[in-house]
């Protein structure tokens, strides 16, 4: 995770022993000012264990862990004891193992999309606070997580990206939206958990380290049944 990207419980660390952590889709049409103000993780939900339909395991709502962006906010947990896994609720505004707003890495990859020039120039002016590639590094991992997420929507919906570009310009005139990324995991459905971070919630895939133009554009996948 980057720089400033560690995630603080808000009431409690995991159980010592989950294994792992399994972040799910919070399915909420809320901005994350909205997200925050109305506190809509203790809305969030999980009827069952995604493990165990059954029953029988424990599972139970666990402490909420705080984001470092945006401030305030924090994302409702679940644990499942038989299994050692942790489920957090991720909603749709917040990006997935990255300490962002999916608005706020949109807008890095928009920056790009329409400076026309040097890309040291887009980094040192998004990132001023570090030396230039830090900040390059910082912009292209954000530009290839995009890159692949818009690349894969196009493969998942053709129905509506037909004869489109995988960008964010060309995606939101044919969505109508001003912001593609908090749509991507609903228009994603079923596939949310197969498109990598910080768009998607699957697994995040390594950066590409070249100096030259980064491919473009990817997606992410749905909750099991039961979350809300």
């Amino acid at each position: 995770m980057e720089p400033g990207g560690k995630r603080k419980p808000a009431t409690g660390s995991p159980p010592a022993r989950a294994s792992r952590s399994v972040q799910l889709r919070f399915a909420t049409g809320l901005t994350s000012e909205e997200y925050v103000k109305q506190r809509a993780w203790l809305n969030a939900s999980l009827e069952r264990c995604p493990l165990h339909s059954g029953g029988n395991c424990g599972f139970a709502r666990h402490s909420a862990y705080e984001r470092v962006e945006p401030p305030g906010a924090c994302v409702a947990r679940y644990y499942c004891p038989k299994g050692h896994v942790t489920f957090s609720l991720l909603p749709d505004c917040l990006a997935a193992r990255l300490s962002s707003t999916l608005t706020e890495v949109e807008a890095v990859v928009a920056a790009v999309e329409i400076s026309g020039g040097s890309r040291e120039v887009v980094a040192a002016r998004l990132r001023p606070d570090v030396q230039l590639q830090g900040a390059l590094r910082w912009m292209r991992r954000r530009m290839a997580a995009v890159a692949v997420a818009l690349v894969a929507l196009k493969g998942l919906r053709p129905d509506l990206f037909a004869g489109r570009q995988p960008t964010l310009q060309d995606f939101r005139a044919a969505l109508g939206v001003a912001q593609v990324l908090p749509c991507v995991r609903e228009l994603a459905r079923g596939q949310v958990s197969a498109l990598p971070a910080p768009v998607g919630l699957g697994h995040r895939r390594p950066a590409p380290v070249s100096t030259g133009p980064p491919s473009q554009q990817e997606p992410g996948a749905d909750p099991p049944p039961g979350a809300n």
